[in-house]
């Protein structure tokens, strides 16, 4: 199987080199000639990735068309707001029924759609056959071989069996679900959360608050889930609540990082300007908030999270208005 994937952040030259090492002939494509030349000369993304030694095999190419030559999976690993455009402007490269595998996290600003809806939206009448992949999973953690556990989300079983064979290594190791949905929106929920947990350990908050933060997270996420038709018992598994943990106490998730730089008094331009790398979680809160008022779902830690990164909301006001709240029972729509 030819596999091409298209963005070499961090996440994607990982995996690009993770299915490399299996032995697939692996194409990636990257916008920076900074970052071919690196794998090419290195065998090393020293701006993304750097001191990860990758498979003598990658191939990397700032050449659309070469990339994607008879690419019989894409795995697609784009900022999830440049993701419609990605695939609109490389569409005519692409086969009929193309396998599209999503490993981008976020919910597009414009339309305040997921991930699924953009890709079947950008490959109109090209109806594509759609996975996406999940789950607490950081890229240096995996380029290192670490042991990890991730789903793979897609309503094609069959497909979905071959796409876990393709991925599944002796560390890395793929479930199935088919409630792709939910899998997508745990993916892009949790890194707003994870921003709040970093703004309460920047306040110096204990870990009482960051528990707290972690479980009414996953509240807020299966709420938003539910109301899109995502299944309950996927923000149970490694895609929700997998994820959500990761992100929201692992010193190497970029969300959590610019929430403690919040919580310590800077400013969200001066934290932007100052790293290359994407933190989905800034542009997911804004389309997850407006999201929430579109469907007229109560998510209160994203609301104010928002007031933070978007309305310059002094931090420590966000927490007390979040705990002045009216008092409700834990589970209320069953009470």
């Amino acid at each position: 199987m030819h596999i091409a994937v298209l963005g070499a952040g961090a996440w994607g030259t990982t995996l690009a080199d993770l299915l490399c090492r299996k032995g697939f002939p692996v194409r990636l494509w990257a916008r920076e000639e900074e970052v071919v030349r690196s794998i090419r000369e290195k065998r090393e993304n020293t701006l993304f990735l750097p001191g990860a030694n990758l498979c003598p095999e990658l191939a990397a190419d700032q050449d659309p068309a070469r990339v994607l030559d008879q690419a019989e999976m894409v795995l697609v690993v784009v900022p999830s707001q440049f993701l419609r455009a990605s695939l609109t402007e490389l569409r005519g490269l692409l086969p009929e029924n193309p396998v599209i595998v999503c490993a981008s996290k976020g919910i597009e600003l414009d339309t305040l759609e997921p991930m699924s809806v953009v890709v079947a939206e950008a490959l109109e009448g090209m109806n594509p056959r759609y996975a996406v992949l999940s789950g607490p999973s950081f890229a240096r953690e995996v380029s290192q071989g670490m042991p990890t556990s991730v789903t793979l989300g897609c309503v094609d079983r069959e497909l979905g069996r071959t796409l876990q064979e393709v991925f599944s290594t002796a560390f890395f190791r793929v479930y199935t679900s088919d409630d792709f949905r939910g899998v997508e929106l745990g993916g892009a929920v949790k890194n707003v959360m994870a921003i709040a947990a970093g703004i309460s350990d920047g306040l110096g908050f204990g870990h009482d608050a960051r528990a707290a933060l972690i479980t009414r997270g996953l509240a807020e996420m299966s709420r938003l889930g539910l109301a899109m038709g995502a299944q309950a018992k996927t923000f149970m598994g490694l895609s929700g609540m997998g994820d959500l943990v990761l992100t929201c106490t692992g010193d190497l998730s970029r969300n959590r990082q610019v929430g403690l730089k919040l919580g310590q008094g800077q400013k969200l331009a001066a934290i932007i300007a100052g790293t290359r790398s994407v933190a989905e979680g800034v542009k997911t809160t804004k389309s997850v908030f407006d999201l929430s008022k579109k469907l007229g779902v109560e998510l209160p830690i994203t609301e104010q999270v928002y007031r933070i990164l978007y309305e310059d909301k002094d931090p420590a006001q966000a927490v007390k208005d979040l705990m002045a709240r009216s008092l409700k029972h834990e589970h209320e729509e069953e009470a």
